[in-house]
């Protein structure tokens, strides 16, 4: 199930035919998925942590993104790579596993990249990177958050509060679609994503509650593209904006 456990039991269930373990090489994780992804399969490898994707960069950067594109149609290679990420703990894999650079992925052309948040968005999100994969043959990385797979609180220990009902199978979020919160306040827009969310929530209350400033919270969801349209819209209507972003300043989402 990988070493969060994420997809348990999905080996048991398919071994052999659909889900099946890889040598720990990105590179060949990534080549081989663009090879399946030829004959008309659609694949979704697994890469264990986004610092070591820039081991196999050029696999995606070079070859499976381009494809579409150098051929001018003619081949198509859709597949949605699953990426943990973002900062977990402290102390966590030391700079091995922490070089979280998403400026390496977000320059691809054509690449597209979802982060959810929250269970539910997840859920319908990568639905959605599936359907872009059948349709238009869509190349696309399903960025996961490592420290929110098991957070189940936001505001205090035991309140439940992000934990979220599984959407239904015919649920789906539109490609660039943010999500917002308390849209109707106009002092604060807090723009986040990822781990970024749960304490941009957290902060937006205690602001409220000690200052009286009341904020409106944009969840990105969709890093590439950005919905640069809603960032505006919403910056317009609202006095001021924070970003808040984890990740490098330069060449990062919040630049």
């Amino acid at each position: 199930g990988g070493v969060y456990t994420i997809t348990k039991g999905l080996w048991q269930k398919f071994k052999g035919a659909r889900v099946f373990n890889t040598l720990l090489d990105e590179t060949t994780i990534l080549g081989l998925a663009q090879g399946l992804a030829n004959l008309g399969m659609l694949p979704i490898p697994e890469i264990q942590y986004l610092a070591y994707y820039h081991n196999a960069c050029d696999q995606l950067r070079g070859e499976a993104a381009s494809l579409q594109f150098f051929s001018n149609d003619q081949f198509r290679n859709p597949m949605v790579i699953r990426m943990a990420g973002l900062g977990y703990q402290k102390g966590f894999g030391g700079h091995f596993h922490n070089d979280n650079s998403m400026a390496a992925l977000r320059d691809i052309p054509g690449l597209t990249i979802a982060c959810p948040s929250r269970g539910d968005d997840a859920a319908m999100m990568l639905r959605t990177l599936m359907a872009l994969s059948v349709v238009d043959g869509r190349v696309s990385v399903f960025l996961e958050p490592i420290a929110l797979y098991m957070t189940k609180d936001l505001y205090e220990p035991g309140d439940g509060l992000w934990q979220t009902s599984y959407p239904a199978p015919d649920q789906a979020i539109a490609i660039g679609e943010p999500r917002l919160y308390e849209p109707e306040n106009t002092d604060l827009l807090i723009i986040s994503y990822g781990n970024g969310m749960p304490m941009s929530l957290r902060v937006a209350r205690q602001l409220e509650e000690e200052r009286g400033i009341k904020s409106r919270v944009m969840d990105l969801r969709w890093l590439q593209p950005l919905n640069d349209a809603a960032i505006a819209e919403h910056g317009r209507a609202c006095e001021r904006i924070l970003i808040v972003d984890e990740g490098r300043k330069s060449a990062g989402v919040g630049e």
